[in-house]
């Protein structure tokens, strides 16, 4: 096995060190078969957001993989999905992810509800280890990127894996036109 790395960060086995994951972080990477070949690394969680990270790291922007929650509600019947975009794209929000929700409206599920709800801390949610209940949309651009930074439900790491796997998550669904 052969670990993930990426510029000066130092790859650590994600699976062997859940003290640097969120708790459902943890445990879905216990159940995931290619869990194996995903990696830790510990950054200062003042540069958890991926703008700092990449000027505090110099790593490329088209490196990481952004996960946003959005919801949206028809019939009284609330629809949540975390959206996976290149960092370097945004989630289309207002038309696809709308379109995919079968809702009027999508917009960002609040802060304080999409941090309770994941047991994540903000500025770490990840698509790995999501309530069951929500969808997880991947762009398709996300899957060639060669070494993925993502969240890892806390700000003071990030998960690498190639990029191919988001396409491989439990319940990962790649959408084209997801990211614009």
């Amino acid at each position: 096995m052969t670990l993930p790395e990426i510029g000066s960060l130092t790859s650590l086995p994600a699976v062997e060190h859940p003290e640097l994951l969120a708790a459902p972080v943890a445990a879905a990477l216990a159940e995931w078969p290619a869990a194996a070949d995903v990696a830790v690394v510990e950054i200062d969680p003042a540069h958890a957001d991926t703008a700092a990270m990449n000027a505090a790291y110099d790593l490329p922007a088209e490196a990481s993989a952004n996960c946003v929650v959005v919801a949206g509600s028809r019939a009284g019947d609330e629809r949540v999905a975390a959206c996976v975009v290149r960092a370097d794209t945004r989630a289309d929000v207002n038309s696809r992810v709308r379109k995919l929700l079968d809702v009027r409206k999508a917009s960002f599920l609040p802060m304080d509800r999409a941090v309770a709800e994941s047991g994540m801390e903000y500025g770490g949610i990840t698509p790995v280890g999501l309530p069951e209940a929500w969808r997880v949309l991947v762009d398709p651009r996300c899957l060639e990127i060669e070494v993925a930074i993502i969240g890892s439900g806390v700000r003071r790491s990030k998960l690498l894996l190639r990029g191919a796997l988001l396409g491989d998550l439990p319940r990962a669904e790649v959408v084209d036109g997801l990211g614009i």
